[in-house]
């Protein structure tokens, strides 16, 4: 099976071993995305709600260099350091993804990359 990585400048660089995304076997995965601006490599001001647009938004500008796009969703997995901000998650998904909604997981995270507090990943079948 072949694989294409994908990579945009459009988000932000990767801190560590792993690709933005990896398009394989008819599917694009995309790796976890944190609340960093792609511009300066920083955590986005704000708190939850600004974290959570530009995780979304960081996935999105992902899977536009991959070819396709959030619509094309069908597994979500979201972590959260603080659960209690479920439904405001829940909220600013839906200004991402709409209906049908893809499958999704949300965990409960002790701690996140660079004292993030939400990330997510995603795959997509185009």
């Amino acid at each position: 099976m072949s694989r294409k990585i994908i990579h945009t400048d459009r988000a932000p660089k990767v801190i560590g071993p792993y690709s933005q995304a990896v398009a394989a076997g008819g599917a694009i995965y995309l790796s976890g995305q944190v609340g960093l601006d792609p511009a300066t490599g920083q955590l986005v001001a704000g708190g939850i709600e600004d974290e959570a647009r530009r995780v979304f938004a960081n996935l999105a500008a992902v899977a536009e260099a991959a070819g396709s796009s959030l619509a094309s969703a069908v597994r979500v997995t979201i972590y959260l350091a603080d659960f209690g901000q479920f439904t405001v998650v829940n909220g600013i998904m839906q200004e991402y993804f709409s209906e049908p909604y893809p499958a999704r997981v949300t965990i409960g995270a002790a701690a996140l990359p660079r004292g993030a507090a939400i990330e997510a990943d995603c795959i997509l079948v185009p």
